[in-house]
């Protein structure tokens, strides 16, 4: 990235490069591991080190961040809202029709009222959270991105 000025090549440029150079890149690699065992920065010891990202049984609905609660927050009390809508229009109806309609959307806003309070609960435990996030179900994984989408999961280093 420095000799390049933070210029990134595209892979093809980068495997042409190999693809041309064969000689040349296996002569700086040769004379990278002489420079290296004259430094005697060689040990007996072998070490890999690999990392992978494994899939939790935790849904992405069961893990939290901060911007995650806000928007969960926000959809519930438009609903609450609209219900209420539905509620006042409801009132120009029939007696019996406006009746058993308003008792549809006042059982489901007392569910959405008491999620919102399941939330509330929820944000201070993120707040307490080190990484601010939670994850219900697993407390050990966390939401990552993996080539463009997200999963819930760990991300596993092994030497």
């Amino acid at each position: 990235m420095w000799l390049l000025g933070r210029l990134t090549p595209e892979f093809k440029t980068i495997a042409n490069f190999r693809k041309d150079n064969p000689k040349g890149i296996r002569g700086v690699c040769r004379q990278f591991v002489v420079l290296f065992r004259e430094l005697g920065l060689f040990a007996e010891a072998v070490v890999a080190i690999d990392g992978s990202k494994f899939k939790a049984v935790n849904s992405r609905d069961r893990n939290f961040t901060s911007a995650k609660l806000q928007w969960r927050m926000q959809e519930i009390e438009a609903s609450i809202e609209r219900y209420l809508v539905e509620m006042d229009s409801a009132d120009r109806q029939e007696p019996a029709v406006a009746q058993a309609k308003k008792e549809r959307q006042t059982d489901k806003i007392t569910t959405l009222k008491a999620r919102m309070k399941e939330l509330e609960a929820i944000g201070v435990q993120l707040e307490n959270a080190p990484d601010k996030q939670i994850s219900l179900t697993d407390p050990d994984a966390r939401s990552m991105n993996t080539r463009g989408t997200g999963i819930v999961g760990y991300n596993v280093k092994t030497a």
